[in-house]
């Protein structure tokens, strides 16, 4: 049964969760100097599902049998690789530290459509002021990207990072309005990451993608935090936890994920955050709590 309130664990896992999320663009996008982004995106899609499988096996979950959920599935593995082709490619326009934000306006589009899926949760008129000031600050700190971009084309990345966030939020939508809602948590995740990434390995090769002559010790690090702790860990963890909890209560606590992000990508790559960004973040997270609230 699904929890409208999150208990003292939940909150924990979904705060490391959030922590893990903000390094991964960090990660991700200082990895982009030694391999192409769709293979970047697709190979840790592969690694993940492998051991997502080699965890379901040693656990006995069955993930095969027929539930009804193939066609939710195969939608949310296909939107899930469109985000990270979205993520990966973006990063290469913009900064980790911006990309997280335009990333956070997931929530919005999970608050817009969630009730659609539940009556419980449609939105008040004070969610819809919510709604409309997330939508004025991502406006606000997208329009940065011409008049002071930090590269000719900021814009592009920017552009890419709202469409992610569409799409996240669409994986969201899809899984809870599908038989995937009840489907065990490994599966959901396995469905998402085997099919993002015969489309993202498949993408690579029609995009003539050079894969690395050989993988430094730098690489193999970044490449595995973001497989294994991120693709791996974390995503089996928020996908439990979308089981088991409302998801727009859910979403108002991954605002602590941009500001992980800022955070990190000034620490660990020296990106300039302006006030600018800084204030559209606030502004972001004022409108999401107040549709959560």
């Amino acid at each position: 049964m699904r929890q409208n309130h999150l208990d003292p664990s939940a909150v924990a896992i979904l705060l490391i969760c959030c922590l893990l999320w903000g390094l991964n663009q960090v990660a991700a996008k200082a990895a982009l100097t030694e391999i192409g982004p769709l293979w970047q995106s697709g190979l840790r899609s592969a690694l993940a599902a492998a051991l997502v499988w080699a965890w379901a096996a040693a656990r006995g979950i069955a993930l095969f049998g027929r539930d009804g959920s193939l066609w939710g599935g195969l939608l949310a593995g296909t939107l899930f690789a469109a985000e990270f082709a979205c993520i990966f490619v973006g990063l290469q326009y913009t900064s980790a530290s911006r990309m997280v934000v335009f990333l956070y306006l997931s929530p919005f589009v999970v608050a817009l459509g969630m009730p659609w899926i539940s009556r419980a949760e449609r939105l008040s008129g004070r969610q819809w002021a919510g709604l409309t000031l997330a939508f004025c600050a991502v406006a606000f700190a997208f329009a940065e990207g011409f008049s002071a971009p930090h590269s000719p084309r900021q814009w592009w990345g920017d552009a890419m990072g709202v469409a992610a966030a569409l799409l996240w939020g669409g994986t969201t939508l899809a899984i809870r309005g599908t038989r995937l809602a009840a489907a065990p948590a490994e599966k959901t995740l396995l469905y998402q990451l085997g099919v993002s990434a015969l489309l993202l390995c498949g993408a690579a090769l029609a995009a003539g993608e050079a894969l690395p002559g050989a993988w430094s010790p730098r690489l193999l690090g970044l490449f595995g935090f973001q497989a294994v702790i991120v693709s791996f860990a974390s995503y089996l963890a928020w996908f439990w936890l979308m089981r088991h909890y409302a998801a727009t209560r859910l979403a108002v606590f991954t605002l602590s994920t941009p500001l992980f992000g800022l955070l990190a990508g000034a620490l660990l790559l020296g990106e300039g955050i302006s006030a600018r960004l800084v204030a559209a973040l606030a502004a972001l997270a004022a409108g999401i709590v107040l549709v959560n609230r």
